[in-house]
């Protein structure tokens, strides 16, 4: 019983640290493109282009499970927001549901035999249909006008190089992280 014990104390250790790297590096990956957004004259555009929010949080679901990705997820617009001001408040609660969905179906497809760009690919869509749902529940449900039901689309094809960024880095991270485990144990 006390190795049990010892063993979910390790676990919420673990899974604690791995929430708290996602959540640091969603935050301040999108300070270093605004950065960069600022210096090359293109503002926020190369935030809202690359998502780098998104990286460590479809990464941190493949890896470390459903919870960890979900909660990671949901803390970091809101964390973002609190310390930086961005993303702009009437987009926080969208961009909630939308990386607490990708790190969510991420975790949940962590442990299926498919290659990890199709799990990638499962989480982005499952993340998009969320924000999609809530954006469409927020303006007709709710009669919000913080929100445009264009602003479905408008993201979507802003964020195309962004995917394609996910596309490159996140398999070859999953790759790396996982045989570096392999060499270590």
């Amino acid at each position: 019983m006390l190795r049990t014990i010892a063993l979910q104390k390790e676990t919420l250790k673990t899974k604690s640290a791995a929430i708290l790297t996602a959540v640091v590096l969603a935050v301040a990956l999108p300070q270093l493109f605004h950065i960069a957004g600022a210096v090359s004259g293109t503002g926020t555009a190369l935030g809202q282009a690359f998502l780098p929010m998104h990286l460590p949080i479809l990464l941190i679901g493949l890896l470390a499970g459903p919870f960890v990705g979900a909660t990671a997820g949901a803390l970091s617009p809101l964390l973002s927001f609190a310390l930086t001001g961005m993303p702009v408040a009437a987009i926080v609660p969208f961009m909630m549901i939308e990386l607490a969905g990708y790190g969510l179906f991420a975790g949940l497809l962590m442990q299926t035999k498919m290659p990890v760009i199709a799990k990638l690919l499962l989480a982005q869509l499952a993340g998009r249909a969320l924000r999609a749902a809530a954006v469409l529940i927020a303006v007709y449900g709710m009669g919000s006008e913080s929100i445009a039901v264009s602003s479905i689309w408008t993201s979507i094809a802003a964020g195309l190089p962004g995917l394609a960024l996910q596309w490159c880095l996140i398999p070859l991270a999953v790759f790396w992280l996982q045989n570096r485990e392999k060499r270590h144990a």
